[in-house]
């Protein structure tokens, strides 16, 4: 007999669990799946490389990603020029164009030139019909030896930073960095009133 005012039991066990349970037991099946569809991409797309066409080197956006370097949409119509390839030529020849993007630095442009030019020297371009020969077609002895690139295509590579070490001498224990970046502050909060005390001090002198 239930004593006292306390809450009414009402514990509900038969919450039916099992028909909330989700299994992976065709986790092994569609690994298998995926390899055999990589394994007739390859084959359909031969001789072109495996990873797709070329992809720029561009940064990550905003401030969290914007140290690292990564594969961009395509490369710019202006570092297609530098290199030397024809806007309408480099998607056939397996280069990504993206007309939207702009460079916004000298050192992202040249090293995308750089990729292009890489690129360029180590391409082998088959002619459309097998023994029909065009300007630009790659030679007999360079198309019986080529082969299809498999995993990435010119990997990009992380940049490390260098670290420096240096000896801690006598007047670098004396800088207090504390109290330097302390009195900046003050002065960037000044900065505005004093220019305008400034200013005030220079007409009255003027009167």
């Amino acid at each position: 007999m239930v004593k006292h005012n306390n809450v009414i039991p009402g514990e509900h066990f038969r919450k039916h669990w099992q028909n909330y349970v989700k299994t992976w037991f065709n986790q092994p099946a569609r690994k298998t799946r995926r390899r055999n569809a990589r394994q007739a991409k390859a084959v359909k797309i031969f001789p072109r490389p495996t990873a797709g066409p070329l992809r720029p080197v561009v940064r990550g956006q905003t401030l969290k990603y914007n140290m690292k370097v990564r594969a961009g949409r395509g490369f710019t119509l202006e570092e297609l020029k530098a290199a030397g390839i024809p806007r309408k030529l480099a998607p056939t020849i397996g280069i990504s164009v993206d007309h939207r993007r702009r460079n916004r630095s000298l050192e992202g442009f040249q090293t995308n030139v750089l990729r292009l030019k890489t690129y360029k020297q180590k391409l082998v371009v088959f002619p459309r019909r097998a023994g029909k020969f065009k300007a630009g077609d790659s030679a007999a002895e360079e198309l019986a030896n080529a082969t299809q690139l498999q995993g990435p295509l010119l990997e990009i590579q992380q940049e490390k930073p260098v670290t420096e070490l240096v000896k801690v001498t006598a007047d670098m224990k004396k800088v207090n960095a504390y109290d330097k970046l302390r009195i900046e502050r003050v002065n960037v909060r000044h900065v505005g009133a004093r220019a305008k005390r400034a200013a005030e001090a220079e007409k009255e002198e003027k009167k």
